[in-house]
């Protein structure tokens, strides 16, 4: 084996392991890239769950509240036939007013 070729052999070993680390270097990268990615989606789908589990009860009573006004509306008009009559409301909103 002539001197030149022997060199440029010896220059091809030494690029290609360079690239071997390089490319161990990469495939290590992609790997934790691809952990932490799964712990993101993770820690978002577990904190969605939690969020659902601790507003549902809160939406639930409002709607409850929300329900439970509406169907008691008809209430209202028997609150103020209770009243009385006109005389009675302006002594009222009078009084109200002077506070």
């Amino acid at each position: 084996m002539d001197p030149e070729t022997k060199r440029l052999l010896e220059e091809s070993l030494v690029i290609a392991k360079e690239n071997n680390e390089m490319l161990k270097k990469v495939v290590r990268n992609q790997k934790w890239a691809a952990i932490y990615r799964i712990g993101y989606w993770t820690v978002i789908i577990l904190f969605s769950f939690g969020a659902y589990y601790f507003v549902k009860p809160l939406m639930g009573n409002m709607l409850n509240i929300y329900s439970g006004g509406v169907s008691n509306m008809g209430n209202i008009s028997d609150i103020s036939k209770g009243l009385g009559d006109s005389k009675q409301m302006d002594e009222l909103i009078k009084l109200l007013n002077q506070r």
